[in-house]
């Protein structure tokens, strides 16, 4: 019988509990269906590879059922999960390859069969299953080679033959339904004097290539009298429609390509205009050498020249930005959007000279009208920098209203308002005076373990839990902290982390009432817990690391080793990795130790 500490002495260590494990006598797997056994332990008779393989093995013929019945899903699963025990086995990478095939992946069955080659090149299997992928992927030439290839290492192979006559049938087809892929293609247009003439021609035997790669192209060039004349050579059928058995004349050369039409020319620029861009251009110069007056004058005089164009007025408010004269900036934004508005101008202009006005505002770290100018931008016109700059503003606006908001005197008022509304039991009221607590003072961890024992009372343990540890992320020290998270874990009955975290409060304070009697408490339950398999199961199951481990098709296998081997459990307690899976199943109620 296990008896709990005394408050004195630190708390057994839960290795202590994890060797018991070698001196078990009873383990119940709370399954589907569940499966007690009673193991009497000997010594193990195998070793921890053997063991391994034995397990690839077994799950191999899982794989090879699920395939046989038609559910390919979990006949990858189990192949994969042997593959993970036994990486050398070519003959799991190759049923791996059916399985991806039958899927219709057959980029991964290719994947799989090259890799059983590696490991075993001379294996005729191997090559069929690389052939078949191949074939699946219309890489009949590729096919081909590979049943060559696997019938050099096995020539009486039939499945081979039987796939390298398929595959040889499915190319003749494909030439005999393209005549423009024949080996000799040239050499027979050459031959010929109705084809001869065209073969000068690039653009001739650019057509010829395309028809031989793509043949479904075929269709669309009949109206072309060159195809119809090739067709004729390649066939040795005359498809003029003629009667007359003399040999047609050969086709006259086509005629040579006409030059494209010349678009019209541009429209002339009033003479006004032309020098208004030249201003511009001079403007524009001026900026880069960031000889500002000089900028400003050219854009001025431009703007002087032609008072309809906006990019005049906007390249004013960039010198004005520059200068920082921001409020001069603006001004000419304004007046530059009023402008492109009255002419019709392009919206990205438009949303250009909004978002100045944005970038003024933020040089000046006053982050809601950047705000505002930079939605009025995005709204004509959406692009990746000025959405970037918006987001930036609003980041910096909301951390200036709550660090604006932060108050400690408030904030000490409303955690006694809270403390007044917890000892009346008004939990609901209590707990909204220390959430404007902590808005007031985040930073002060009492305040989030005051928010927990509310949530605890309201049976809120998953709050209550959050609300704990960032109190003792602030404050590592905090004994309360502790207490209250482990509290919050002990009546969601996971006994074995409120233990682990009573054991952290005793570490800093061995002389802790509340963490020593609540260890002593969840060590009883847990010892003596009643729960129904189904409960168990339900509440096992809904943490995601236990779903993530009853998942691995090679941890349950493992799990139904422990029920009917009894060496099996002492061979993969040897693996720290599935050992420290078993003790979270431990943890969790799911295997019960007696």
């Amino acid at each position: 019988m296990l008896v709990a500490p005394h408050l004195s002495h630190p708390p057994l260590p839960r290795a202590f509990f994890f060797l018991m494990l070698r001196h078990i006598f009873h383990v119940s797997l709370l399954l589907h269906p569940p499966l007690p056994c009673i193991f009497l332990f000997t010594p193990p008779a195998f070793s921890s590879s053997s063991s391994y393989l034995l397990l690839a093995q077994e799950l191999k013929e899982r794989g090879n059922r699920a395939l046989a019945a038609g559910d390919v899903g979990g006949a990858l699963r189990h192949y994969t999960a042997a593959i993970a025990l036994d990486g050398r086995n070519h003959v799991l990478f190759s049923n791996r390859s059916a399985a991806y095939a039958r899927q219709g992946d057959y980029a991964r069955a290719l994947a799989d069969a090259c890799r059983t080659l590696e490991l075993r090149p001379d294996w005729a299997k191997g090559y069929s299953r690389k052939a078949a992928a191949l074939e699946f992927l219309h890489r009949f030439e590729e096919a081909k080679a590979a049943y060559e290839e696997g019938l050099k290492h096995e020539p009486g192979n039939a499945q081979l033959k039987e796939g390298l006559r398929g595959v040889e049938a499915r190319l003749a087809e494909r030439k005999l339904l393209n005549p423009f892929s024949v080996p000799d293609l040239y050499g027979r247009l050459e031959g010929d004097p109705r084809t001869r003439a065209l073969l000068g021609d690039p653009e001739y035997r650019q057509l010829l290539e395309q028809l031989r790669s793509n043949p479904a192209q075929l269709g669309t060039k009949l109206q072309d009298p060159r195809v119809m004349t090739t067709l004729s050579v390649l066939l040795g059928v005359d498809l003029s429609g003629a009667e007359e058995e003399e040999e047609a004349p050969s086709p006259p050369p086509p005629p040579p390509p006409q030059p494209p039409a010349q678009p019209p020319p541009p429209q002339e620029l009033p003479e006004n205009k032309k020098e208004a861009q030249r201003e511009k251009e001079l403007g524009n110069a001026a900026y880069k050498r960031k000889e500002f007056p000089t900028a400003l004058a050219h854009y001025t005089r431009a703007e002087e020249l032609d008072p309809t164009n906006m990019t005049y007025v906007t390249n004013q408010a960039a010198v004005y930005f520059e200068t920082g004269d921001y409020n001069r900036c603006r001004e000419l934004c304004e007046k530059a959007i009023e402008v492109g508005r009255e002419n019709r101008e392009d919206y990205r202009q438009i949303a250009k000279a909004y978002a100045r006005i944005g970038n003024s505002y933020l040089r000046e770290e006053r982050y809601k009208d950047a705000i505002n100018f930079y939605n009025k931008s995005l709204a004509e016109h959406r692009t990746p920098d000025v959405l970037k700059k918006c987001q930036q503003a609003e980041k910096i606006l909301k951390e200036q209203e709550r660090l604006a908001y932060i108050d400690p005197d408030l904030a000490l008022e409303e955690k006694n308002k809270g403390n007044e509304c917890f000892q009346r039991g008004d939990y609901p009221q209590a707990m909204k005076h220390y959430s404007e607590a902590i808005r007031r003072n985040p930073h002060e961890a009492r305040l989030y373990s005051n928010r927990a024992a509310c949530y605890t009372k309201l049976l809120e343990f998953p709050l209550a839990l959050k609300d704990c540890e960032e109190c003792i992320r602030l404050e590592p020290s905090f004994i309360k902290g502790y207490t209250r998270k482990a509290a919050a874990l002990e009546a969601m009955k996971d006994y074995s982390k409120a233990m682990d975290v009573y054991q952290r409060a005793l570490d800093l304070d061995a002389t802790c009432k509340e963490a020593g009697e609540g260890y002593q408490r969840c060590l009883l339950a847990q010892y003596n817990r009643q729960d129904t398999p189904e409960e168990v199961k339900r509440r096992a199951m809904a943490d995601p690391e236990v779903q993530q481990i009853m998942s691995d098709p090679a941890m349950r296998l493992i799990l139904e080793q422990m029920q009917k081997d009894p060496q099996a459990l002492s061979e993969h307690l040897k693996n720290p990795v599935i050992a420290q899976k078993i003790q979270k199943l431990m943890d969790v109620g799911l295997i019960a130790i007696r």
